[in-house]
């Protein structure tokens, strides 16, 4: 968790139903590079920590006989539901709860996974209680963006403004990242390896699934975008969120007149830990 900050439940208040539109996905067809890599089959179950939306919790879902997101944002939980009917997957089920709430009663899992949520927790803690869940052989897996490589020819449209962007942001809300009801002076912590190391894992490999494509981005994702991140979501503007909206959409229009941008999909990191061997 990071230093000096304390967790509420108004981290990603209103953010839900921007989340889809505004995030770029993952790499394609990371769910079955990562099922190949493991050795998915079907059986076991799969705990996805800070789920959100479902963004990997339904990817994943058909490589386990069962597969549970568990996420404090109701709001979050309920956009994930709508999205598991829209795409058939009828082997999720969703629990609201926060990581420091495990193991919860929820049993054990095959695979237990964190996408870019482990930094929000109460790390030592949560990844000591994960250790306990796991099946013998199970696999914990930490998954996040990686930076995309320099690209080898020009984007058909200008890249999205994320400076002017965050200049914006910064100017309505204050120069240090908002967080919930807190602030985040330090941003969030790095170093998962420590942690998890710390809490008797080993680490089980690393898997990068490219990608690169390019994503056409309109003015409106873009403010979907904004309003995702923890940092700018909804709430933190009170009554100034319409003024801001007006002058998020004039900075971007003024960047590109046709309100759409270009950008390349970033490759998916996929890092991979086990209970240490001695500790089996």
């Amino acid at each position: 968790m990071p230093e000096g900050w304390q967790w509420d439940r108004t981290l990603f208040q209103g953010s839900a139903v921007h989340y889809e539109r505004g995030r770029l996905p993952y790499a394609p067809g990371f769910g079955e590079a990562l099922a190949a890599t493991l050795g998915l089959d079907g059986r076991g179950r799969l705990l996805d920590v800070g789920c959100g939306p479902g963004i990997v919790t339904l990817p994943l879902a058909r490589f386990f006989t069962e597969a549970v997101g568990l996420d404090p944002d109701e709001d979050m939980l309920a956009e994930a539901a709508r999205r598991a009917a829209r795409d058939g997957v009828d082997n999720a089920r969703w629990v609201t709860a926060r990581a420091e709430d495990l193991p919860a009663g929820l049993g054990g899992f095959r695979v237990v996974a964190f996408a870019q949520s482990f930094h929000w927790t109460e790390r030592e803690r949560v990844a000591a209680t994960v250790l306990g869940m796991l099946e013998p052989d199970g696999t914990l897996v930490h998954i996040s963006e990686l930076d995309p490589p320099p690209a080898t020819e020009p984007l058909p449209l200008p890249a999205p403004p994320y400076a002017l962007i965050g200049e914006l942001v910064r100017r309505y809300l204050g120069p240090v990242r908002r967080a919930g009801q807190g602030l985040l002076v330090d941003g969030t912590p790095g170093r998962e390896d420590l942690v998890f190391a710390g809490a008797g894992f080993e680490h089980a490999g690393r898997q990068v699934v490219p990608a690169g494509q390019v994503a056409i981005r309109t003015a409106d994702d873009l403010v979907a975008w904004t309003f995702s991140r923890s940092y700018a979501a909804p709430h933190l503007f009170g009554d100034r969120l319409p003024d801001f909206e007006r002058d998020l959409r004039a900075a971007l229009l003024g960047e590109a007149a046709d309100g759409r941008f270009a950008e390349h999909l970033p490759p998916t990191e996929i890092m991979m830990w086990r209970r240490a061997r001695a500790a089996r």
